[in-house]
């Protein structure tokens, strides 16, 4: 039994149309795309009301044991499936009980519509991450390190740390409490 060779590309769609290569194994892809890779799995292209409709547009590129059209894709060429989806991701609205005609729950709720989407598996090359990146606002807002010179950025590094707010009193356990005699001392509860 051969491996699936699956495509090397930047997306899911790139994949599809022009991958850089095809490769089995992670070593083999990164060599393929000169860069780091990881594995993904992704949906591409449009999205179809039946699965007829997707294996026809896909044809030659899924399996498809439908009678009359029976196509068996080789081994390694089995990195294209296909998956049913919602298709709205809104949740359907809460029941209540009803409590009518001996019945507590009303009638559930029509299954939501579906639709069928093609997920691609291939080896995804990562991109260049930034060397850093601000999580959180900081005190005054950070100047470009562009615009600033080398005696300026070590003078903004020499300056002391300070908080954006005061820190917080510290939280009382679940298990402790403060007497009432002595509110400033704080107890184990049993």
């Amino acid at each position: 039994m051969s491996a699936v060779r699956y495509p090397v590309a930047a997306t899911a769609d790139a994949a599809l149309s022009a991958p850089l290569g095809r490769a089995a194994r992670e070593s083999e892809a990164a060599a393929l795309a000169g860069a780091a890779v990881e594995f993904a799995s992704e949906t591409a292209g449009p999205a179809f009301p039946t699965r007829e409709a997707a294996l026809d547009a896909y044809g030659g590129r899924l399996d498809d044991e439908r009678p009359g059209r029976s196509v068996a894709v080789a081994a390694e060429d089995r990195y294209l499936t296909l998956t049913e989806l919602a298709a709205q991701r809104r949740a359907p609205a809460a029941m209540r009980p009803a409590f009518r005609a001996g019945r507590r729950w009303p009638k559930p709720h029509e299954a939501p519509a579906t639709v069928w989407r093609l997920v691609v598996r291939y080896w995804r090359v990562k991109a260049a991450q930034p060397l850093f990146q601000l999580e959180e606002p900081a005190a005054r807002p950070p100047r470009r390190l562009q615009e600033m010179d080398a005696k300026a950025l070590r003078e903004r590094l020499a300056e002391p740390l300070r908080p954006v707010k005061a820190q917080q009193p510290l939280d009382i356990g679940l298990f402790e409490v403060r007497p009432p005699e002595a509110p400033h001392i704080v107890m184990p509860d049993e």
